[in-house]
């Protein structure tokens, strides 16, 4: 069995569009403080774009936990 973890940052963009940003494998344990000045540095870099335009602010974040099994087929 193996586990996987995602971090799903939300944020606000200039044209009222929701941009999301997924970090795969994020680290075990992850606080609050940590995700929000991330997600902080995210906006002030202002690195990221799409089609609704710059980020300009956070909405949310929340930690996706899997597992995943095989099945062994007969």
């Amino acid at each position: 069995m193996s586990t996987q973890r995602i971090l799903e940052m939300d944020f606000s963009t200039e044209l009222n569009k929701t941009h999301r940003i997924k970090v795969y494998d994020a680290k075990d344990p992850l606080t609050g403080a940590e995700v929000g000045a991330a997600m902080d540095n995210i906006v002030d870099k202002n690195i990221f774009s799409g089609t609704g335009g710059e980020i300009t602010g956070k909405i949310g974040a929340r930690l996706v936990v899997t597992d995943k099994s095989d099945i062994e087929l007969i």
